[in-house]
């Protein structure tokens, strides 16, 4: 079956077990973080052991791994990350990529094709570079790629960033993750993109297509091959629980367990919200964190009638299919 990298190092892709499958550590804006944490909202040694204890009860909940898509624009700092993954015994996947709603990070802007300089795309040599040799002077290799399209059409950014992972990906097999917006379907307009750079849509989880229950529009994203990420369970203000649930049982029983994989879409901290970040979050979305599954979710989907079988897709099956480079 092969390997996978992850935080610790490579691990065989078996040993990933039971995968929620979009988890961050940490969401954070650096130049904001190094200028107004530091004696306010962030004691770097206080986040990182919180992250520990957080990670090792989700691990007693029978959760062996979690792929986090923190790249580029999210505050991936993967030193921070290896301190947390040497302290617990779930497996960190990070990810390689750029996240944007509009504008490149202007490292970027002025570089790559039809730029003010021109050239070829210096993202594709970046996110190669992580996949295959280490991210900064880790050692960590990156084991997947990080998109985000968020509104349509997308803007030549976006475009770019969306193709770069795509040609990452053909250069190495590492497959993509993409963020999209449920209301708007942008799930539609990046098929087509991945599609025409001649990406192997198996190879690929279409991010919060959970966040819709319109079956006919879920069934379309997976009849291309593509993975359902039903991923922001406890996001409530997005998508009941119990709808999510639903249209869970719905795809199931139309034969698509297998086009699906669960997660939170939870962080240990995230800096979007401001420094109150945990009381907003005990207030506003109490189940948003790494245990709703484990406790709420999948009792529920059993319940509903979903076997144990369709659950262990979900968990194991599907995620160890998605990393399995293919021939």
């Amino acid at each position: 079956m092969g390997t996978v990298e992850t935080a610790r190092g490579p691990i065989p892709i078996s040993d990933l077990g039971r995968t929620l499958m979009h988890e961050h550590v940490f969401v954070l804006t650096p130049d904001h973080l190094a200028n107004y944490g530091p004696g306010g909202f962030w004691v770097e040694d206080d986040r990182v052991a919180d992250a520990v204890v957080r990670l090792s009860r989700l691990k007693d909940k029978g959760i062996d791994s979690i792929v986090d898509p923190t790249v580029v624009g999210l505050g991936r700092d993967i030193p921070r990350i290896v301190k947390v993954a040497q302290e617990v015994e779930v497996n960190i996947v990070v990810a390689t990529g750029v996240y944007t709603y509009g504008d490149l990070p202007f490292a970027y802007v002025n570089r790559g094709p039809g730029t003010m300089l021109d050239g070829p795309e210096p993202m594709v040599d970046d996110f190669v570079r992580d996949l295959t040799v280490g991210i900064a002077d880790t050692g960590v290799k990156a084991a997947f790629l990080k998109c985000a399209v968020e509104h349509t059409p997308m803007s030549t950014g976006v475009e770019r960033s969306v193709r770069a992972v795509a040609q990452a990906h053909l250069a190495t097999r590492a497959p993509i993750t993409v963020h999209t917006s449920a209301p708007e379907q942008t799930a539609r307009p990046v098929i087509e993109v991945l599609r025409h750079e001649g990406v192997d849509l198996e190879k690929v989880v279409i991010g919060h297509a959970g966040d819709s229950n319109d079956l006919d529009y879920l069934m379309e994203l997976a009849d291309t091959g593509a993975i359902l990420g039903m991923d922001r369970f406890g996001l409530d203000l997005m998508n009941p629980t119990a709808e999510r649930i639903e249209t869970i049982v719905a795809l199931v029983q139309r034969g698509y367990g297998d086009r699906m994989v669960l997660a939170h879409d939870a962080s240990c901290f995230i800096d979007w919200f401001g420094p109150d970040f945990e009381a907003l979050h005990d207030l506003m979305t109490p189940n948003w964190h790494y245990e709703h599954i484990s406790d709420d979710v999948l009792p529920a989907l059993a319940a509903a009638g979903v076997s144990d079988e369709a659950l262990d897709l979900m968990l194991v099956g599907t995620p160890a299919r998605y990393f399995t480079p293919r021939p």
